[in-house]
């Protein structure tokens, strides 16, 4: 079996304060939106956030949403509402990726990978997994001189960096179709509270960072796309 972010003793405090942050996280749903398809998987859906974006999202017909967390799989069964094209799974991706082979036409890893221990493993799953010319849509923490304690915390075992995101992907039977960074001006305010001050990330600060921060660099990021970020997304085409 595949060691995933399940294995070890799940913190969710990432998640639950990342369930604040609307803004984020309808701007993530939205770069990845040229390559949802079909039938869709949701890997590591924490409280349903996300799940309920891809939901709206009228070319998805099938979405089965994993989630290894007990506690937060009770959250995802309360959140997401009775709907004939959701299958939910309290489950590691690993224990039940057989039953995806070459099926599905995008899977999403959005603030997951970080927290599985082989990544390699988990990058040829999601490649068994899609259909040729699928897509695996991946968001990640950056830069490796940006983990903290909090990251350890709640089960990073990495942050990433753009050239090694890609070589992940281009070594296992993937064609990188795009890459960059995100979010330029939550490096410094990561640095001070995270490395330095050893803080952990609470409601109020997602929701403050959320409303009047997001909306900036999303404007900025239309202009003039960030040359470095504390997140990297990368979308990549099963060959």
């Amino acid at each position: 079996m595949t060691e995933s972010f399940s294995d070890n003793v799940y913190i969710g405090r990432d998640l639950e304060a990342m369930s604040y942050a609307e803004n984020y996280n309808k701007w993530i749903i939205e770069l990845f939106s040229p390559y949802i398809g079909d039938k869709v998987a949701e890997i590591g859906a924490g409280t349903g956030n996300l799940t309920r974006l891809l939901l709206a999202n009228d070319l998805i017909s099938e979405l089965t949403a994993f989630e290894p967390s007990s506690k937060m799989y009770n959250y995802l069964t309360q959140n997401i509402d009775s709907n004939k094209k959701v299958t939910l799974i309290n489950s590691i991706f690993s224990e039940s990726s057989d039953m995806h082979l070459n099926m599905l036409d995008s899977i999403f890893y959005i603030n997951v990978l970080e927290h599985v221990k082989d990544d390699i493993a988990e990058v040829n799953l999601m490649h068994n997994a899609l259909n040729v010319d699928g897509y695996a849509c991946v968001f990640v923490p950056a830069l490796s001189w940006l983990y903290s304690d909090f990251d350890k915390s709640i089960g990073h075992f990495r942050r990433y960096h753009k050239d090694q995101l890609i070589q992940l992907f281009d070594s296992n039977g993937f064609e990188v179709v795009t890459v960059k960074h995100i979010d330029m001006l939550g490096i410094l305010p990561w640095y001070i509270n995270f490395v330095l001050m050893k803080r952990v990330l609470d409601q109020n600060t997602t929701k403050i960072y959320d409303r009047f921060i997001i909306p900036i660099i999303r404007i900025i990021d239309k202009i003039a796309p960030s040359p470095i970020g504390k997140n990297l997304l990368i979308v990549a085409k099963k060959k």
